[in-house]
């Protein structure tokens, strides 16, 4: 699970909430030790609007699982 809570750290930390989907993209685009797959799939899944937190962007993105 090392991976996917790098990954899931960083949204918590590194994004600056509110935030909208292009600014949660650039986030993780910055984001040196992301897949860049993972990434790619994010921006295609995860739905434009904005984010109060990282758990509305999880949320968002599980629907598209």
């Amino acid at each position: 699970m090392g991976k996917f809570a790098d990954e899931l750290g960083h949204l918590k930390s590194h994004v600056p909430y509110p935030a909208s989907k292009a600014q949660v993209v650039a986030a993780c685009n910055n984001n040196v030790h992301a897949d860049r797959d993972d990434a790619d799939w994010m921006s295609k899944a995860l739905p434009e609007g904005t984010y109060k937190n990282a758990n509305e962007v999880l949320g968002a993105l599980l629907t598209k699982l």
